[in-house]
């Protein structure tokens, strides 16, 4: 299960419905714990309107304080090409062009059809290319919609076969609201894999109904390569009733057990998680994180609670 690559969004999808704006200096510090830890990409902020998604309001400072090789571990949320435009001249490189496939949620979230998001995809990945940059296509709801129900998997399959798209380098599938089970997700990506031009799969999975991590490996064995999860479960869409956090990076990374991945690793994890949501007042929905504290001390993965984090 090691073969797929985790991007902890903890500092975008992470933070957005915490209300709270932390400091640049502690996002650029957990920036720098989790690459030094081994954790290969981070999304790390969101070029939305701050009034709508305080939490992201300070994404520019962010990206100023990161170095060029920081920042090419580095993902950033965009939704327009003067979003990529003003992401491109503060040195991002890696780009996450989002949108949802239900029209519902695209207005809700983004203020426009989906269609109109489709349209203005080629300006932005002109953008992105022009600067030696990589950009993904990332399909909110491509799963189910908070306003419309169940999306149907062939919408996805349009949208991503679209010529307007093809500049992608990746499609991210994302199940915004939980609600996916393990069939759907293993059909919905092997329908991807299979039946659009040849580009990276990733998944992005909540946990609102207890289905993250299974969903995650069910992606991960039909072939995506780039799975997402936020410390302690934290995140969700503030434009989707119903939506909760994310999947936790410490469960994805104790199923899934990359090589760099050991007991020591997690400890230091749990105790960035500890610490960021104790900042935040948000609860832990991390099961691995449990039982990391827990009393099974004959297991090698059980830490003891750090002084010094």
């Amino acid at each position: 299960m090691s073969s797929a690559i985790l991007r902890d969004v903890t500092l975008r999808d992470g933070l957005q419905l915490t209300g709270k704006v932390l400091p640049v200096e502690q996002k650029a510090d957990l920036v720098r714990r989790l690459l030094g830890l081994g954790v290969p990409a981070l999304e790390i902020g969101s070029m939305a309107r701050p009034d709508l998604v305080p939490p992201m309001a300070n994404t520019m400072e962010l990206i100023a304080a990161l170095s060029p090789e920081e920042l090419q571990h580095c993902w950033v949320w965009v939704a327009t090409p003067r979003h990529v435009e003003k992401a491109a001249a503060a040195g991002v490189r890696n780009f996450q062009y989002c949108f949802s496939v239900s029209d519902a949620h695209n207005k809700a979230n983004i203020g426009r059809s989906t269609e109109d998001s489709v349209a203005a995809m080629p300006d932005a990945v002109r953008l992105a290319t022009s600067v030696g940059g990589s950009i993904q296509l990332c399909l909110a709801t491509s799963f189910t919609c908070p306003f419309d129900g169940p999306v149907d998997p062939e919408r996805v399959i349009a949208i991503a076969n679209d010529p307007r798209t093809a500049g992608a380098d990746d499609i991210v599938l994302a199940d915004t609201l939980g609600q996916a089970h393990p069939g759907e997700v293993a059909a919905l990506v092997s329908a991807v894999h299979t039946r659009t031009p040849q580009r990276r799969i990733v998944f992005h999975g909540h946990d609102t109904w207890g289905m993250g991590v299974a969903n995650t490996l069910a992606a991960i064995t039909a072939g995506a390569t780039m799975v997402d999860g936020a410390l302690g479960g934290l995140g969700g869409c503030p434009f989707a009733p119903g939506a909760s956090g994310n999947t936790a990076t410490e469960d994805i990374l104790f199923a899934t057990r990359p090589t760099w991945f050991t007991p020591t690793t997690l400890a230091t994890l749990v105790d960035l998680s500890e610490n960021l949501r104790a900042d935040l007042g948000e609860p832990n929905r991390s099961r691995t994180a449990e039982g990391a504290r827990s009393k099974a001390e004959a297991f090698e993965w059980v830490s003891q609670r750090s002084t010094g984090s």
